[in-house]
């Protein structure tokens, strides 16, 4: 597992020291992974500080990223949560449809949505682009399989005592899950900040755009540079990293609690 765990960190490696060569050093064999003359201040000041405001496309991504993160969050937790301890008449027929819509490709649809969005006053802001990552069906799915591990001996409990769901939901459910809720929030945040489908389709003005549309006009226009784009590329996977590290004894934790019956 050490040796596959080596290669895979080998192309990332490559691309930390490629950002920080000279572009005539950058493809020279063997693979010299210390530079021996260092470029990384020009590199990254040729991003940061350069024509593109790359700042400007990074700032757009951690709005979108996080708010996103967060209302998909709440809105899939409560989903989960009244899909399997609230009882109503018809709650399997409608998960089984909720479900049903994750077999839909999200291709088949780019063009209602479009239209739609058009019609709501919603294309062409970040309003729109994180309404459309809202509800994800993977993750009230996931967070369900978590709740119905909740004994429902806490949920009698606390009614007996007069506590109503949203009472319960959040003074006992979430604490209950706060693993998954942490893991399904770090999955959410990767899926939404490398998302570059919605926000090419959904965004116009270049002071919207989002950093992989920005990374994507910074490689067209220094597709020859790759010490540039690696720099940029780096740059652009240092919040994922962050928010993995933070959160990965939670990751950890929610992947045993799965794992775990009763």
């Amino acid at each position: 597992m050490g040796a596959i765990g080596i290669l895979f960190m080998l192309p990332f490696l490559w691309m930390i020291s490629a950002s920080l060569k000279p572009e005539l050093e950058v493809f020279t064999y063997p693979i010299q992974w210390i530079p021996k003359t260092w470029h990384a201040a020009q590199n990254y000041r040729q991003v940061w500080a350069g024509d593109y405001p790359f700042a400007l496309y990074y700032w757009n991504s951690i709005k979108v990223t996080v708010l996103t993160t967060a209302i998909s969050v709440t809105v899939s937790s409560m989903a989960a949560y009244g899909f399997s301890k609230v009882r109503f008449k018809g709650r399997e027929a409608l998960f089984l449809l909720v479900l049903v819509t994750f077999m839909v490709p999200s291709q088949a649809i780019l063009v209602p949505q479009f239209l739609l969005y058009r019609w709501l006053g919603l294309f062409n802001n970040h309003a729109g682009l994180i309404l459309l990552n809202c509800f994800s069906v993977i993750g009230t799915f996931l967070l369900r399989q978590f709740f119905l591990s909740i004994h429902n001996d806490y949920i009698e409990s606390a009614r007996i005592d007069g506590a109503g769901h949203f009472r319960i939901f959040t003074g006992i459910a979430v604490p209950l899950v706060r693993p998954a809720l942490a893991t399904y929030a770090i999955l959410r945040f990767i899926w939404t900040w490398n998302d570059y489908q919605n926000p090419l389709i959904f965004l116009r003005s270049e002071e919207l755009f989002t950093l992989q549309l920005g990374i994507r006009k910074f490689a067209d226009m220094n597709g020859e540079f790759y010490s540039l784009i690696m720099a940029a590329a780096v740059s652009a996977i240092i919040p994922l990293l962050v928010i993995f590290v933070i959160g990965q004894k939670n990751v950890i934790e929610g992947i045993s609690m799965g794992g775990v019956k009763g």
